[in-house]
């Protein structure tokens, strides 16, 4: 078979290119080395490492020893080492990448809101833990509260209507009608059924007032006339008298009927003045656990309990310092944690709020200190204040002028 010329110079070409039959085994140890540092992500294969690779140029290599260059087992998730060969390129082993590194240090959780809780001690006894950030809320609110003092219970609350002239015993007695008169009622008609009751009770040929008299801010005070809501005066006046100078209350003929009745029991049973403890006070016709810890307080100057009514019971819901069903359940939890310095002001306090910014219905929480501290529990996130003032006077508050003409 003839080659041609071509194919013959190919040849000479190729032969002379070939390395020596030693260069082709080094060739072929050195290809065995690397594919034995062939990284698979794990573990470095070795087992491609011969005697006859003792001459070969792993020899001129930094390391002494095959193990200097491996990572031990502990150190698997750190930088692995990479390992350089004389006169050539270093040889680098790619890390693996970790999806979630582990932190040194555990990111501290955000603190949960916590409410009232009882703990039971080592000796069987129950302590109750107040709700979390408590008296951060309570100082924020009555703060507020103190610097714009414009809810109706502000100045004409229960404890505002007695008669500034009235003996004390008397005044003891117009506080707990004020406190009957109140149930289910607005303060703003409570103090106008009030103000009847303080000029036209008595006599009903005498006149009484002869001229305009305000109430703006509470129960008018005339040093010289005293007021016609007495213990007598009730008793002596007819059902139908009474009925018709409260009638804006609310319920107001079933308090007619409590009216007359507690006056009964307050002359046969207690010296024709009113009683001195809670549990009697409950006693009487329509007078509850609120009516009775707010008139210690505001008639006895004795805060033996918490007057809570719907607002008291709604915020400290809406605040999460409890879970209750009724003002008698919330007055109990509050009175187990709540210091007794605060059992009187925390009533108006928060019927203020409830009256001013926390309302039942549209609550106001852009025009509420709270709003943003992420204090309170059901704040309506988002809620811009108000324009004007952060408490604006409420309609109730205009003042309220009776003319009663004499005869």
């Amino acid at each position: 078979m003839r080659t041609s010329r071509t194919s013959k110079e190919t040849a000479k070409v190729l032969q002379a290119l070939s390395p020596p039959a030693r260069r082709q085994t080094r060739s072929s140890s050195h290809a065995g080395l690397f594919r034995g540092f062939a990284y698979d992500g794990n573990v470095i294969g070795t087992e491609t490492i011969t005697k006859e690779d003792d001459s070969s140029s792993l020899s001129s290599m930094d390391t002494v020893d095959i193990e200097d260059i491996l990572e031990p087992p502990a150190k698997k998730r750190k930088t692995r080492a990479s390992t350089a060969v004389k006169g050539s390129t270093s040889l680098r082993i790619p890390e693996k990448k970790i999806a979630n590194p582990v932190k040194s240090e555990a990111t501290p959780q955000k603190a949960r809101r916590k409410p009232a809780r009882k703990i039971k001690s080592e000796d069987g006894s129950f302590t109750v833990e107040p709700p979390s950030n408590w008296e951060t809320m309570y100082s924020i609110v009555k703060k507020m509260r103190e610097s714009n003092p414009t809810a109706p219970v502000d100045t004409m609350g229960c404890a505002e209507l007695y008669w500034r002239a009235s003996s004390p015993r008397d005044r003891r007695f117009q506080t707990l009608i004020a406190l009957m008169l109140s149930s289910q009622t607005k303060d703003t008609v409570t103090a106008v059924a009030m103000q009847r009751l303080h000029t036209e009770l008595g006599d009903g040929d005498a006149p009484v007032v002869k001229q305009e008299t305000e109430i703006g801010s509470g129960v008018a005070s005339q040093p010289d006339k005293d007021s016609t809501l007495n213990l007598e005066n009730i008793l002596a006046v007819s059902p139908e008298r009474l009925n018709s100078l409260i009638g804006t209350v609310g319920f107001h003929n079933n308090k007619t009927k409590y009216i007359k009745k507690t006056a009964e029991i307050i002359r046969d049973q207690y010296n024709s003045d009113i009683p001195p403890t809670p549990a009697e006070l409950m006693k009487l016709p329509g007078v509850g656990p609120k009516m009775a810890y707010l008139c210690m307080s505001a008639a006895w100057g004795k805060h033996e309990g918490i007057g809570v009514d719907v607002h008291v019971h709604r915020i400290t819901n809406l605040w999460g310092w409890h879970k209750t069903k009724t003002p008698e359940e919330t007055r109990m939890s509050l009175e187990s944690w709540l210091p007794k310095d605060k059992w009187h002001e925390i009533n108006k306090l928060l019927v203020g709020l409830g009256q001013t910014v926390c309302l039942p219905v549209g609550k106001r929480c852009g025009d509420c200190d709270l709003a943003g501290t992420k204090l309170c529990k059901s704040e309506i996130k988002g809620m811009a204040p108000k324009n004007g003032p952060r408490v604006l006077p409420l309609k109730e508050e205009t003042t309220v002028k009776i003319k009663v003409e004499g005869d």
